[in-house]
C-alpha cells in the first residue's frame, strides 16, 4: 500500500501542473484602464483656467495582433459614480471639455496602449460651491473589456484659495538676476505684502522679504522683541521696541508695509488689515531689483541664520500705495493683473525649487534648498 502511493503522488503532481497550465492559457486577456485610482480630482480655482490629463489602457499580456480601443464621455454614468462615491455631482457640460482623439491603440507584442488626452476648458467659471464628473469610458475595442476598470472618472471640486504653502525653516528664496528688474526699480510708492505662519522666533531677526540695509521686513532685532515687526531701511529702524506689538506663534498673519515719497516718507506697518505702526523715512525712490547675493530675498537678510522659521504665502509687491481696505479685503488672493501689481509669488506651486512670479514680468524665485511644501486650506473655515 505504501509503494502504491510512492508511484501515485508523480501522476498527481503531473495532473496537477496540467491543470494549471491549461488555466493560464483560457485566461481571458481584458483591457482596462491603466491608472492607480478610477477617479482624478481637479480642484477649481480662479487662476486655472485650462487642464488635461492624458488616459492609458493596459492589458495582461500581449496579443499578436494590434488592439484598438475607443473612448467616450459618457454623462449617463454620473448616477453610477454618485451611488459608487456617495456623492452629489452634477454632470459637467460639453462646452467644458474636449476628447479629439479617442482612438488608442495597443500594437502587437505591446501590453499598453498608446496615449490620449481630455481638455479641460474655462473650468473657472464653475461653480465652486458645487462638484462636477466626467465618467471616461472604453466604448469599444476589438478585445474583451475588464468592466471594473472600464471608466475614469474626473471630478471637479471648489478649492481653498490657497492649498499649497512654501516652508522657509532653514531656507529662503532668492533672484539673482531679475529677468525685468525696471518694474521694481525707481518706485516712489511701494507697498510689500506677505501672508505667514511662524511655529517660532527661536532666532533673534527673523526675515519676511525685502533687501537688508535698503527697505527690509523682519522680525525681531538685538534688544528688541524677537516676535515683533521691524523694518528695516537705509535711513534707519523703526517702530520702537513694543512687547504688545508681539506676533503670535502658529496662526496666518498677513502683513503689508506701505510707503510713500511724495508724502514726506509715511511708512505704515499692517498686521491683519490694521495699521500697526507708522512712521516717516526719507528713503527716496526705492530699489528693489538689485542683482547679486545682495539683492531681494524671501526669509533671508544678511546671513543665512535668519530665515523665518515657519511658511510663506501671497509675496506680493506693488508700486502704489494700497489702501487700508484694498490690504484688508485681498489677503488670501489678488487678480495678478491687478493696476500696480509688479510681482506676486503665491508661493503654491507645490513641487520643484521654483517659486512663480505670476504677474506677466517673469521675475521668478528659486530656492536656497529644496522648499518643503506644506497642505493647507486657507482662508481657514469657521
Amino acid at each position: 500500500m505504501k509503494r502504491y502511493n510512492l508511484y501515485l503522488l508523480p501522476a498527481l503532481f503531473s495532473l496537477i501542473l496540467f491543470d494549471s497550465c491549461r488555466d493560464e492559457d483560457s485566461f481571458e486577456n481584458k483591457a482596462y484602464m491603466d491608472s492607480a485610482s478610477k477617479v482624478s480630482t481637479l480642484l477649481i480655482k480662479a487662476n486655472i483656467v485650462n487642464e488635461e490629463r492624458t488616459l492609458q489602457v493596459a492589458i495582461a499580456k500581449p496579443e499578436d495582433q494590434d488592439v484598438t480601443l475607443t473612448y467616450k464621455a459618457d454623462p449617463s454614468l454620473t448616477g453610477t459614480y454618485n451611488e459608487a462615491y456617495y456623492d452629489n455631482a452634477a454632470v459637467l457640460r460639453a462646452e467644458f471639455y474636449e476628447l479629439p482623439r479617442p482612438e488608442v491603440t495597443i500594437t502587437a507584442g505591446s501590453v499598453r496602449s498608446t496615449e490620449t488626452t481630455v481638455y479641460f476648458k474655462g473650468v473657472n467659471k464653475l461653480n465652486r460651491d458645487s462638484v462636477y464628473v466626467l465618467p471616461v469610458t472604453i466604448a469599444n475595442a476589438n478585445i474583451d473589456i475588464l468592466e471594473s476598470a472600464r471608466t475614469h472618472y474626473y471630478v471637479f471640486r471648489g478649492a481653498a484659495l490657497i492649498n499649497v504653502v512654501a516652508d522657509m525653516e532653514d531656507n529662503y528664496l532668492h533672484i539673482n538676476q531679475w529677468t525685468n528688474p525696471g518694474v521694481v526699480n525707481d518706485l516712489p510708492q511701494v507697498t510689500m505684502e506677505a501672508l505667514i505662519r511662524c511655529r517660532n522666533f527661536d532666532r533673534p531677526i527673523s526675515t519676511v522679504m525685502g533687501i537688508e540695509g535698503r527697505f527690509l521686513i523682519r522680525i525681531g532685532d538685538a534688544g528688541f522683541p524677537s516676535n515683533q515687526i521691524q523694518i528695516a531701511t537705509s535711513n534707519g529702524n523703526f517702530p520702537d521696541a513694543d512687547s504688545n506689538k508681539g506676533l503670535p506663534v502658529n496662526e496666518w498673519i498677513h502683513i503689508a508695509l506701505t510707503y510713500d515719497s511724495s508724502n514726506n516718507g509715511a511708512m505704515k506697518v499692517y498686521v491683519n488689515g490694521k495699521v500697526q505702526s507708522e512712521s516717516a523715512k526719507s528713503l527716496g525712490r526705492i530699489n528693489l531689483g538689485i542683482n547679486g547675493s545682495n539683492g531681494f530675498y524671501i526669509g533671508r537678510s544678511y546671513e543665512d541664520s535668519r530665515f523665518l522659521a515657519g511658511e510663506v504665502s501671497e509675496c506680493r509687491i506693488w508700486n502704489i500705495v494700497r489702501t487700508q481696505e484694498e490690504i484688508a479685503g485681498n489677503p488670501y488672493e489678488v487678480d495678478p493683473a491687478s493696476e500696480g501689481l509688479v510681482a506676486y509669488w503665491k508661493c503654491d506651486d507645490g513641487s520643484g525649487n521654483t517659486v512663480k512670479d505670476h504677474t506677466v514680468n517673469g521675475n521668478h524665485l528659486t530656492s536656497k534648498k529644496d522648499i518643503k511644501w506644506t497642505p493647507v486650506s486657507l482662508p481657514p473655515k469657521d
